[in-house]
Parts: structure tokens; C-alpha cells; sequence
């Protein structure tokens, strides 16, 4: 039998990156300067054409007095750069002529667009975002909030699409720009903000979340995230990265249901591999949806309760069950007898668990 056909990760996010639009958030320059600094290269702009008609204040002609004061020459550079062209006062030289064709054409074109697209920016544009932005933030329920977008979280962000989440349903904050045009590309929501402030956490509806995964790639910002979280959803679960053992008891005296420590880890799996070549190479395929088998942790059946933890309807290799909170290893008796309630943890295959998957 031929082995069935795995999946491309690529074409998927570029699929995704096409069909999804992200939520963004301007923080860079304030509206008020971005328009001001349109608005002073406009002026800065007219005021060189103003200078250039004034030195070849010779070339022009005032059909009214025949004169041509400074007043006549700013008024006759508003008409030319707007296009009104009255015909009051005309070029009439060759030099005059060649100058409002080489040099005043393109800095009307050049004022014109500045003006258009100020207009586009800060009147359609912002206005659409924001609709958009508000729509997006209704929506929001069920989602998973991704806060601090550093090496772990990139990483399990693209972990949580190929597992089957939906981008729609994932909304990444990090202060940097370059790291959300990454996460961009994977179709997600983000956002670039601060995620320690209330008012970030509660534009994205943290208290709606299903999860809330923190890597800040410092501790002490990663704890600070975790307690402002847990002050506005208290019953949301948070997974933080921190990397000081010392951290990880204030990580979770702030919060946390989930502590990881990717260099305790790594320390276990060097370990590991002394006693053992393939254990890391093992651990591995565990924790990736593109390994061959996959851990699965839910809750039981009503057709799995009172069966043992080694009869699972799914076909699995029962682990751990957790029973009001506690842990019971698949030895010991009370594994014997599942209860309603009861959470398990469990290996599928890979590919048991996709076809499962397609059949629902």
C-alpha cells in the first residue's frame, strides 16, 4: 500500500495568506503628523513654484494692468498648480513656457497626489479600517491570542494552522513591525501594540479567548503579560515561555495554567539522548502535527466511561488521565475504570487522527 500523501505546508499558508486579511493598527506617527507632514511638502512645493515664477516674472503677462507684482505671481501659481487656468496671466516666453511644461507640470501632478492621497488616507482608508477593524473585533470569540511573536511563538502559531485552526480565529501582538509582516503572511489576525496595557488586551477580547499563548522573550515582561491577562479573564488559559528556573513559581503564582521552560526541556532531551539515540527524535515527532503519531489530550466518551485507559474508542495509547485536577498513570487502578469528566491524555497515528478529522 502506498503511504498517503503528506501535506505541503507551504502551498497551505500561501493559500491562506491569500485568502485572509489582517487586522492592523497604526502606532508608528500619529495621524496629526503624518498630515502635517503632507501638508507641509504641498506648501513646500508651492512655494518653490511661487520662486520660480518670481525670477521669470518677466516671461509673464497680466492682461489687467500689464504689471506683475508678487501678489499676481502667487496667484497665478494657485491657478496653474489647481489647473484652474483663468487666462488672466499667461507665460508668454519661450523660457516661461518651457518652465510650466518641464518644472510646474510635474509639481502639480506631485501636489495633486499628495492632496488625493491625504484624502484616500485619512478619510476613506482610516474609515474602512475601522469598520473593518470593529467587525473583526465582534467576531472575536473562541480565538487564540498570541502575545510577544519571537522564535516560540512563530513557531507555534504555524504548529496551531497545521493542526487545522483557523488563521481567522488567531490574533498575534508584538510592538514589531517585521515580526507582524511575518505572522501577516500566514493569514492571521495581528496587531502591533503593547501587550502589557488593558486596553490592548481588551481590543482584542481577551476575556473571550479559547487560549492565550505569552512569549515575550523576556520573563519579566512574559509575567507582567500573564498577570494583566489573568486580571481581565480570569478563567482564560494562559501558557507562558520563561526561561529562569526561579521564574517559573512566579509564573504561576501570576496566573499561568502552563510553564515552559524551553531550557529545562532541552536539558531533558540532551539527557535523554545519552541513554538513548532516538528519544529526542521520538519526543519530537510527539510534539509536531507532522510527525508520524501525535499527543491528544480531551475529554472521554460517555461509550469510554467505566472501560479502561487502554480500550479507547479512539484507538490511542492512553497515557495519564486527570481527574479533578489530579494526574493517574495509565498503571495504576484508577485508570482501570474511566469517569465521566475525565481528561486523557493519549498517542494517535497521525494519520488516524487526519482521516478522523476529514470524516467529521
Amino acid at each position: 500500500m502506498a503511504p498517503p500523501a503528506r501535506r505541503n505546508p507551504f502551498r497551505r499558508r500561501a493559500l491562506l495568506a491569500d485568502q485572509f486579511r489582517p487586522l492592523r493598527r497604526e502606532v508608528k506617527l500619529p495621524v496629526w503628523g503624518d498630515l502635517g507632514l503632507r501638508l507641509g511638502l504641498a506648501f513646500l512645493l508651492i512655494a518653490l513654484v511661487v520662486a520660480i515664477h518670481w525670477l521669470d516674472r518677466d516671461g509673464l503677462k497680466d492682461t489687467h494692468d500689464g504689471a506683475i507684482s508678487f501678489l499676481d505671481v502667487v496667484y497665478f501659481t494657485m491657478i496653474s498648480i489647481t489647473t484652474t487656468g483663468f487666462g488672466d496671466i499667461a507665460p508668454i516666453s519661450d523660457r516661461a513656457r518651457l518652465i510650466e511644461a518641464v518644472i510646474v507640470t510635474p509639481v502639480r501632478i506631485a501636489v495633486l497626489f499628495i492632496f488625493v492621497g491625504a484624502a484616500y488616507d485619512f478619510v476613506i482608508k482610516r474609515s474602512w479600517e475601522k469598520f473593518r477593524m470593529a467587525r473583526i473585533e465582534e467576531q472575536l470569540t473562541g480565538h487564540v491570542v498570541v502575545l510577544g511573536y519571537g522564535t516560540s511563538n512563530s513557531q507555534s502559531v504555524a504548529e496551531l494552522i497545521e493542526r487545522g485552526v483557523d488563521p481567522r480565529c488567531i490574533v498575534v501582538i508584538d510592538p514589531s513591525e517585521d515580526r507582524l509582516a511575518a505572522a501577516e503572511k500566514l493569514g492571521v489576525n495581528v496587531m502591533a501594540a503593547d501587550a502589557t496595557r488593558d486596553e490592548t488586551l481588551k481590543a482584542v477580547r481577551i476575556a473571550e479567548a479559547q487560549s492565550v499563548l505569552v512569549s515575550a522573550g523576556r520573563d519579566d515582561t512574559s509575567i507582567l503579560i500573564v498577570l494583566t491577562v489573568r486580571h481581565l479573564a480570569p478563567k482564560v488559559p494562559i501558557s507562558v515561555v520563561v526561561r529562569a528556573d526561579d521564574n517559573e513559581l512566579l509564573a504561576r503564582q501570576a496566573g499561568a495554567n502552563n510553564v515552559i521552560n524551553p531550557v529545562r526541556f532541552t536539558g531533558l532531551l540532551l539527557a535523554g539522548s545519552v541513554k538513548g539515540a532516538h528519544i529526542a527524535d521520538y519526543l519530537a515527532d510527539l510534539a509536531s502535527v507532522s510527525g508520524r503519531v501525535q499527543l491528544v489530550e480531551r475529554v472521554v466518551s460517555e461509550a469510554e466511561c467505566g472501560k479502561s485507559i487502554a480500550e479507547l474508542e479512539s484507538g490511542g495509547k492512553g497515557l495519564r488521565v486527570y481527574r479533578n485536577g489530579r494526574p493517574i498513570g495509565f498503571w495504576e487502578d484508577e485508570c482501570q475504570m474511566l469517569q465521566p469528566g475525565d481528561v486523557v491524555v493519549e498517542i494517535v497515528p497521525t494519520a488516524a487522527r487526519e482521516s478522523a478529522a476529514s470524516s467529521s
